[in-house]
């Protein structure tokens, strides 16, 4: 089979869809169709990004503080972090991994409550249902499954529901990837799977995980289109990510994007990268940073001001204030917690241990 034979929409483009560059200049002109989001749109997603990097520095602080228990860092990959959380509409759904917390901070779920299972509390702090966002999945890939079911069950209901799935590179070479995307190709589900492609599976390099010219390209194998998009240009990932969307709205079926990004730390505060990467790798993805990226851009024309980037810095630091509040605080913990949401109504062997435990307690309270 040549590439003539499969149909053109399937395929992604030879080269990541850009709009900026990493020097802040827009491309000549736009790109497979693709144009530049408005000024507002970009002011907004640049006050996101200025907020996620914060969000990023005060919590790998609070780590060496020992106030959370881990955090894996999203520093380098914001722009993909907000326009997975600008791209949906109030009803759609957001299904997180673990190194989503910006993305799920943009969704409008409370900062505190977004860390509440990184600081080792319960697994997820917030109300799925208020914000559509799922809680933020730690097995790779699991949640790709979940989006699908959750977007299947919305579809049947007749509901104008799109759904955003996102994973890392390594989540591609997991099973549930794989039947995650045949099945919302075959049933025609409005999902967008957005792969933050960071060269890295914890130490892994994306060369060990595939052979495919690109991650994108996996999707003609389903029958669903694949796109490629710079996922360090915010402005892109708004434009390809809004697409895909819209697509998923009119009944067209899912995408999958491809972000070309690179995790800029290490994969949390247990790993050391250094055993596996070179720091002149780092350095060169540096000069490709999304926020001084689109901040060149919007002050080159004359969008952005020293007003404006102030606005965004104390708006950022409020947030980073109310993690270092929620984390200083010490945690109410009731042991009756572990026994109380297992089953409706709980069983009598689970009652035993739980009276065993309060038993246990109560004596080691008394001798106290």
């Amino acid at each position: 089979m040549t590439d003539t034979d499969v149909p053109f929409s399937l395929l992604p483009a030879d080269e990541p869809i850009r709009l900026i560059d990493e020097h802040g200049e827009a491309a000549p002109e736009p790109q497979d169709g693709y144009a530049m989001p408005s000024q507002e749109r970009l002011l907004e997603a640049y006050g996101a990004l200025v907020a996620g990097r914060r969000i990023n520095e005060q919590c790998n602080a609070l780590v060496r503080q020992g106030r959370l228990a881990v955090y894996p860092s999203s520093h380098g990959q914001e722009a993909c972090q907000v326009a997975a959380a600008l791209a949906l509409e109030t009803g759609d759904w957001l299904f997180p991994t673990y190194r989503d917390s910006v993305a799920v901070i943009g969704r409008g779920v409370v900062p505190e409550q977004a860390l509440v299972g990184l600081r080792g509390g319960w697994h997820c702090g917030y109300d799925p249902k208020e914000h559509g966002v799922a809680t933020q999945s730690t097995p790779l890939a699991t949640q790709l499954l979940h989006a699908v079911g959750f977007a299947h069950a919305a579809k049947l209901r007749g509901e104008p529901t799109v759904v955003l799935a996102l994973c890392g590179d390594g989540s591609t070479s997991e099973g549930d990837f794989h039947e995650a995307l045949n099945f919302a190709a075959v049933f025609h589900l409005p999902v967008v799977f957005l792969v933050q492609n960071n060269e890295f599976a914890i130490s892994v390099p994306l060369s060990r995980q595939t052979a495919a010219p690109s991650l994108a390209h996996k999707g003609i194998g389903y029958g669903l289109p694949g796109r490629r998009v710079d996922g360090n240009d915010a402005a892109a990932m708004l434009a390809v990510l809004g697409e895909a969307v819209d697509r998923a709205r009119r009944g067209d079926g899912p995408t999958l994007v491809e972000a070309h990004t690179y995790r800029m730390q290490a994969h949390t505060n247990a790993d050391d990268d250094t055993r596996y990467r070179e720091r002149e790798e780092v350095q060169r993805w540096i000069e490709r940073d999304p926020l001084t990226r689109l901040r060149r851009y919007l002050v080159d024309a004359g969008a952005l001001d020293e007003q404006q980037e102030m606005r965004f810095a104390e708006d950022a630091e409020a947030i980073a204030e109310q993690l270092r509040d929620a984390t200083g605080r010490e945690p109410r913990l009731d042991p009756e917690d572990l026994f109380e949401h297992v089953y409706a109504e709980r069983p009598r062997t689970l009652q035993r241990q739980w009276e065993s435990l309060h038993d246990e307690i109560t004596r080691t309270e008394v001798t106290a």
